[in-house]
């Protein structure tokens, strides 16, 4: 069972390998992409209930026990995203076949699409800090590849920013590392966290702590964000909701095990700045998605708002807000998601991006208004969907933790949120519309079965929150108590 572990990050890697030599085969392509998913979802579901039975699974690669070998652990948080993170983009390649082109798909689209999602699976999994930076540098060399897939100009500047802002970071990954292990002498996670635990958190380990937040931030969008809303913009629609989805979650994550496992002491200075800078992150998102006047800038700055509301569980650092925040991961993978397809489709249908040259939308397209409704209930917080019961458990979290201003800017988050979702379905959906019925384009199916299926999910996932409640709370208990995590992993060693 063990051995399952490694696969969300080799079965997608080997299959990219595979489909770099069927470039001219595009509907097998399609098939072995899909199926090479659907086996990484069935994976991921499996291990997911064999670590609510048998408790946090690990792999030591070729029998060097930790803290020596390379080592991947699947705990009920990590294993959660990998669905989550599977599910959306499984969802994402369908609309792809309906709408990416085989110009597109000529260009390795696949290849990279897998390249991308075993990157983001082996940063969820890996226990050891320097495989994180690994995976992360197989996510982002991919994403540097489909941000520019199509080679239009616009593309290639915003491109241009994404990767420069991207090899600094990673470059400060490898200054933090090195800062890490000349400290401690160990790059294992639960290692780390021991020896952390064991000496105490002195202010040269909190300073190293503070440059993986700078490092992380940036992966994240968290108050360093100004090179998201151009870069989520310029691509195909299908790789903007795979970004929105999934890159900024990965930096999160990072975060999340960070401030929870490896240095969870000297709270006073990481929480309270994580907060404060999650606080900052929703009040500059905010003012971008009011002042916002086409859809995919307003749809960009509401990442950014969710990356702020996800990181004030972490910086109230109790239980509950730690649930609030696994369950809301979730939520926003999803819903994301499905904002950036409807978003992306109102631009293929329109010929337009501004909101204020669309109209009637709803006339032509009925299902497809009521699918972007549902997504904007989700977003916005409106119960029974998937975002209520995130916000509630956060909500709670920061009340816990007395946590007041974060929670008035949390809850104020979502007002903003629904008004400008709202303003773009006002203006767009309803009135004359300006599409006449000679230049009414068809909505490929494909596509909108897609977007159904996500809008499915959402609802699912709200509605049948008690059942992933026992996995939530699982990984809540981790984060909570790390010596869990510590134990599960350096038991066997010692």
């Amino acid at each position: 069972m063990n051995n399952m572990i490694v696969l969300p990050l080799i079965i997608p890697i080997i299959t990219a390998i595979l489909l770099v030599f069927l470039r001219d085969y595009i509907k097998l392509q399609r098939v072995i992409s899909l199926l090479t998913m659907l086996f990484i979802i069935g994976v991921s579901a499996v291990l997911l209930r064999h670590v609510q039975i048998d408790g946090i699974l690990k792999i030591d690669f070729s029998g060097w026990l930790p803290p020596f070998g390379i080592l991947f652990v699947a705990d009920s948080f990590a294993v959660l995203l990998v669905l989550a993170a599977s599910v959306v983009t499984t969802v994402c390649l369908l609309y792809a076949f309906a709408t990416i082109g085989e110009q597109h798909e000529k260009m390795f689209f696949y290849p990279f699409v897998l390249f991308l999602i075993a990157g983001v699976n082996g940063s969820f999994l890996t226990g050891d800090i320097f495989n994180l930076f690994v995976c992360f540098e197989v996510m982002l060399l991919a994403s540097y590849v489909l941000v520019a897939l199509g080679g239009e100009k616009f593309q290639l500047r915003e491109s241009l920013k994404y990767v420069l802002i991207n090899v600094v970071a990673s470059w400060m990954f490898l200054l933090a590392l090195a800062y890490l292990y000349g400290t401690l002498k160990t790059l294992n996670m639960a290692h780390i966290a021991q020896r952390v635990a064991e000496a105490g958190q002195d202010p040269v380990l909190t300073t190293v702590s503070i440059l993986f937040l700078l490092v992380f931030a940036l992966k994240a969008g968290l108050l360093l964000f100004f090179w998201l809303p151009g870069s989520y913009s310029v691509p195909p629609t299908v790789v903007q909701a795979l970004f929105a989805a999934l890159l900024t979650k990965v930096g999160i994550y990072a975060l999340f095990r960070t401030f929870t496992l490896m240095f969870p002491l000297n709270q006073e200075v990481t929480h309270t700045l994580i907060g404060v800078m999650a606080g900052a992150t929703i009040i500059a998102g905010c003012m971008g998605a009011l002042s916002g006047r086409d859809v995919r800038t307003i749809a960009a700055y509401n990442v950014i708002i969710g990356v702020g509301f996800i990181l004030i569980g972490l910086a109230a650092g109790t239980e509950t807000a730690f649930a609030g925040a696994v369950y809301y991961l979730i939520h926003d993978m999803l819903a994301k998601a499905l904002l950036f397809l409807v978003i992306g489709m109102m631009v293929f249908l329109t010929d337009e991006i501004l909101v204020k040259n669309m109209s009637g939308l709803i006339r032509n397209y009925p299902l497809f208004g009521w699918i972007y409704f549902l997504c904007m209930c989700a977003l916005a917080g409106i119960p029974p969907l998937s975002g209520f019961i995130g916000k509630v458990l956060i909500g709670q979290g920061a009340i816990e933790a007395e946590s007041y201003v974060l929670l008035a800017l949390g809850f104020a988050s979502s007002i903003i949120v629904l008004y400008s979702l709202l303003r773009i379905l006002l203006a767009s959906f309803f009135g004359e519309t300006t599409i006449s019925e000679n230049n009414q384009k068809p909505l490929p199916k494909l596509a909108l079965a897609s977007m159904g299926l996500l809008a499915i999910l959402i609802i699912s996932v709200g509605i049948g929150a008690e059942g992933i409640a026992p996995y939530v709370e699982d990984a809540a208990h981790t984060l909570a108590n790390p010596t869990v995590y510590i134990d599960a992993i350096l038991g066997d060693s010692e």
